[in-house]
């Protein structure tokens, strides 16, 4: 992050924590998801499952820099 953008961070902190909570439901997806393309190599929305929650996980350091990338310097 910049120096001269902490506005931005204080702003998006009360999304980063929403998009926390998500990432969480994201974790608990990916298991599952990981779990059954193991048990079920044939079903590939499986596999697409798990790519979703790993977007989940990523989304508060997401929310974050989009937050900071809008305040201008």
């Amino acid at each position: 992050m910049d120096d001269c953008r902490p506005l931005g961070f204080l702003i998006g902190l009360p999304f980063a924590v929403l998009a926390l909570a998500l990432s969480l439901v994201g974790a608990v997806v990916w298991i599952l998801g990981t779990i059954l393309s193991c048990l079920c190599p044939c079903c590939i929305c499986f596999s697409g499952l798990a790519n979703l929650a790993v977007g989940l996980i990523k989304a508060p350091v997401n929310v974050i820099r989009w937050f900071v990338r809008q305040i201008p310097c």
